[in-house]
């Protein structure tokens, strides 16, 4: 097949203006042939050589924070890897870094004004679900966001224009709670963080867990103290205390139930990634991932040397999630997307039998901007190092 060569270039008519079709980008090439090989389009693509200018997407987190950090390097790892190489037909990829607080109204800010930059192609982000939640209505119609990690149930089906290659907590929350009975347990205990992501993947394991639960326990995320809320779980005599949240409420929460000698198995769910930084407080619990390190597929092993050759650390899921969702957008534009309609039509066209492959697997999506088949892989921190339970089932969530 021929391969486009015009110019990159964003609509001419107001966002929205076109019409989205769901068929792929009319230039289309064997992806082997492109990034997903760590080979540049321009080895491939032809003409508009005059024309350098930067090729830019955004990326909305808020970029300040701790937990944001593994989804920089993600995503600054795969845009230099591209650049590297000589970027797209010989044109640089530029991130335009949109800091959004991890907020509702941070998010909408930052939406509005990536819209209205008609140099922006597409935006890597949110990251955080009420952030996305919060901008996905903007978005619609007028912008593609590929989400990295906002995994809200709510946000199945919200807008065609907006992906997440994340699970979502429905799909998350019944693999954690099978896994819970695997473990033998029969009397769990729920700890959540009273925000969108805590309450949905809380939600999503008491709708699956099929023994008795003794406790559901909201709890403040910048808490001083966990003493009263593990006082309380303990006095409930669990065999498992589920935590619904993120990292730092979850180094706090394990440290305190060691103090008291609470004895649970302890499980998290992707938020749960960064406590391994504590090897003491977390040594023994179960995490629950798309990405694990220890995979033996070459391209994860290829990108675990690369992130640590970079970084000094061994990546986490968030930037496994986040160099995919770098790359899948590169792809879109290598296979001749030009414009933001044609972005979102590209990922819509990908299929269980034509998907893009990345380090954490497969990636298609549903109607629902949902992934498709996703592996969520159990695992056990010891010595500060993830090492898997078990492989669960593939799901995909419902259309």
């Amino acid at each position: 097949m021929t391969p486009r060569t015009d110019c990159l270039s964003h609509d001419p008519a107001p966002p929205g203006a076109r019409r989205a079709r769901h068929a792929a980008p009319r230039s289309l090439l064997p992806r082997d042939a492109l990034l997903a090989a760590g080979v540049t389009a321009a080895a491939v693509l032809g003409g508009c050589r005059a024309n350098s200018a930067p090729i830019v997407l955004a990326a909305a987190a808020p970029w300040r924070t701790d937990y944001a950090l593994g989804t920089r390097q993600g995503i600054e790892l795969a845009v230099g890897e591209i650049n590297a190489a000589g970027g797209i037909d010989g044109r640089p990829i530029r991130i335009r870094w949109s800091d959004d607080s991890g907020s509702a109204s941070g998010a909408e800010a930052v939406a509005r004004s990536l819209i209205a930059d008609p140099a922006v192609l597409a935006v890597i982000g949110h990251i955080n679900s009420a952030a996305q939640l919060a901008a996905a209505p903007l978005y619609d119609g007028h912008l593609t966001a590929l989400s990295s990690q906002a995994t809200s149930p709510d946000l199945t089906g919200l807008s065609s224009w907006v992906f997440r290659d994340v699970p979502s907590d429905s799909a998350n929350g019944a693999t954690l709670a099978a896994f819970t009975a695997r473990l033998g347990a029969q009397h769990a205990a729920v700890v959540y963080e009273n925000d969108v992501y805590g309450r949905g993947l809380a939600r999503a394991f008491r709708q699956q867990f099929r023994g008795t639960l003794v406790a559901n326990v909201p709890i403040d995320a910048t808490a001083r103290s966990y003493e009263p809320y593990v006082a309380y779980v303990k006095a409930r005599h669990p065999e498992a205390v589920f935590v619904a949240g993120l990292g730092t409420s979850g180094i706090g929460i394990l440290r305190e139930a060691k103090r008291q000698g609470l004895a649970a198995a302890f499980l998290g769910g992707d938020g749960w990634t960064s406590v391994a930084a504590d090897t003491v407080a977390s040594e023994g619990a179960y995490v629950g991932t798309p990405f694990l390190t220890s995979d033996p597929r070459p391209e994860v092993r290829r990108f675990v040397a690369a992130f640590q050759a970079h970084y000094r650390v061994a990546p986490g899921e968030d930037g496994a999630l986040a160099y995919d969702a770098t790359r899948v957008l590169a792809d879109a534009i290598a296979r001749g997307a030009r414009t933001r309609a044609e972005v979102r039509e590209y990922l819509a066209a990908l299929t269980r039998t034509n998907p893009y492959h990345g380090v954490t697997g497969p990636l298609y999506f549903l109607p629902t901007g949902d992934p498709g088949e996703r592996a969520f892989l159990m695992s056990r921190i010891h010595r500060g190092e993830f090492t898997p339970a078990s492989l669960a089932t593939p799901s995909a969530p419902a259309n």
